[in-house]
């Protein structure tokens, strides 16, 4: 259920659900806090994705603070970025099983930002998660048990969130600061359209319909697939690029994509 929740966030956070900021805000919090994750923090960080998707010097999601996304990155990468991003494209769906906690521990520690808006409130909630959780699990299963439950709850957890969000960005064009196109093609180039019919929409919780949500990031997630026509269409009339791929074809351009970045880095020894 962790996912479908963190879905809701998603389009609450959209504002797809209500047209009022406060309640959107209300609803989102309490559906953050359901998985764990501090609302504020992460519309902070999903709204800058969206402005500057896969700039890497912009976006957020592109930050090297664990995988590199660019052989530029290479040079200055350090500690787990320079060991890992080697065999990164191996290691990227292992690592996504620690995702849930990353998700937990980034809320967390954005708790000390005083700029964080509302930063009290989310603590409060994210302490509730916690507290409710693991009484919850501790109460009903032997310690061994309990400890067993979290790690294969959260690697699941994490390993669906992650893969949800990995076909999109990944593996498309990365921008810089230098790179100025307009509003279109910042969100069409740099987007994937997953198809597959039903199944993978409800599977994808709408996402795979990429192109259509950072164009219109506000309409509903059952609506997209209808604007993919027109879209698609108004694409192929100015010449611009709109990349539909089925599921495991983009999985595989996202983890070629890693493979090509890191490299570098397997050209020299890790401590050098």
């Amino acid at each position: 259920m962790a996912v479908p929740v963190a879905l809701v966030a998603h389009d609450v956070a959209h504002r797809q659900v209500f047209r009022r900021r406060r309640a959107s805000e209300m609803a989102g919090r309490i559906a953050g806090a359901g998985i764990g994750m501090g609302y504020g923090w992460w519309q902070d960080k999903h709204t800058r994705h969206h402005a500057n998707p896969n700039n890497e010097e912009l976006d957020p999601d592109l930050d090297p603070n664990l995988l590199v996304w660019t052989q530029d990155q290479d040079r200055a990468a350090k500690g787990l970025p320079r060991l890992i991003g080697r065999w990164q494209a191996f290691l990227f769906f292992p690592l996504l099983t620690l995702e849930g906690l990353n998700l937990h521990v980034a809320s967390g520690k954005a708790l000390t930002n005083p700029s964080l808006k509302h930063r009290i409130l989310d603590g409060i909630l994210l302490f509730a998660h916690s507290t409710v959780y693991m009484a919850v699990v501790f109460w009903f299963l032997s310690p061994g048990m309990a400890v067993a439950f979290l790690a294969v709850h959260q690697g699941l957890f994490g390993l669906y969130l992650g893969s949800l969000f990995a076909p999109n960005p990944k593996g498309m064009p990365i921008l810089n600061r230098d790179d100025r196109p307009d509003f279109l093609r910042r969100q069409v180039l740099t987007s994937r359209n997953v198809k597959g019919g039903w199944f993978t929409d409800i599977a994808l919780g709408g996402l795979n319909h990429q192109i259509e949500h950072h164009l219109f990031p506000n309409m509903p997630s059952p609506n997209l697939h209808k604007a993919r026509a027109l879209v698609r269409r108004h694409c192929e009339e100015l010449g611009v690029d709109y990349l539909e791929t089925g599921l495991i074809t983009s999985y595989r351009q996202a983890l070629i994509s890693l493979h090509q970045a890191g490299a570098p880095l397997r050209h020299f020894r890790v401590d050098a």
